[in-house]
C-alpha cells in the first residue's frame, strides 16, 4: 500500500514524506519532481512554454505510472487531485492522507523556500495571499472529499506530524 499526502503548496508533503519514507524504510516520490524530470523544465518554465492543460497530462502521466507501483510515499501536487483519473489511480493501492493549514501558514511557508518563487508559476492574476485563498477556498471541498484522513498542520513541525501519521497508517 502506497501512502499519498495530498494538500496545497506549502502544506509539508514534500519534507513530511521524505522525512515519513525514512521512517518506514519505503521510497519517497513527489510527482512534481518527476513531472519537471520528465519535462527538463521547472513548472513555471512547462506553465510558460506549453501551459497549465500541459502540465495537467504530464501529471497525470506520472501519477498513472506510480501508482502501479507499492510502498511508496507519494507527495502529489496541489491540484493533482482536481482530476478524477489521478484520485482513481492513487486510491486503487493507496491511502490518501490531507496536510490542511492556513492560507496564512501556506503563504509564509512559501515565502520561506526560495525556490518557490523560482519553479512555482501564480496560477491566478492576484497571486500571493490571495491566490493561496482563492485556489484554496475551491480545491478544499475536494481534498475533503478524497482523503482517507487529514491533519491540521498549521502549528506542527514536520517530525511531529510523521509522529501523527505513523499513528493514521
Amino acid at each position: 500500500m502506497n501512502v499519498v499526502l495530498i494538500g496545497y503548496r506549502g502544506s509539508g508533503k514534500s519534507t513530511v514524506g521524505r522525512l515519513l519514507a525514512d521512517r518506514l524504510w519505503q521510497d519517497f516520490v513527489d510527482t512534481d519532481v518527476l513531472v519537471q524530470r520528465q519535462a527538463g523544465q521547472t513548472i513555471r518554465e512547462i506553465f510558460r512554454d506549453h501551459g497549465e492543460a500541459h502540465f495537467r497530462a504530464l501529471e497525470s502521466a506520472v501519477i498513472q505510472d506510480i501508482a502501479q507501483k507499492d510502498n511508496l510515499i507519494i507527495a502529489a501536487g496541489g491540484g493533482a487531485v482536481l482530476a478524477a483519473e489521478n484520485v482513481t489511480a492513487l486510491k486503487k493501492n493507496g491511502r490518501m492522507i490531507w496536510l490542511q493549514a492556513t492560507p496564512e501558514a501556506l503563504w509564509e511557508r512559501m515565502n520561506m523556500d526560495p525556490a518557490t518563487a523560482d519553479a512555482r508559476p501564480n496560477l491566478t492574476a492576484a497571486g500571493g495571499l490571495e491566490e493561496v485563498k482563492t485556489l484554496l477556498a475551491g480545491r478544499e471541498e475536494t481534498y475533503r472529499a478524497v482523503a482517507d484522513a487529514a491533519l491540521d498542520v498549521t502549528r506542527l513541525e514536520p517530525q511531529r506530524v510523521v509522529g501523527y501519521l505513523m499513528q493514521l497508517i
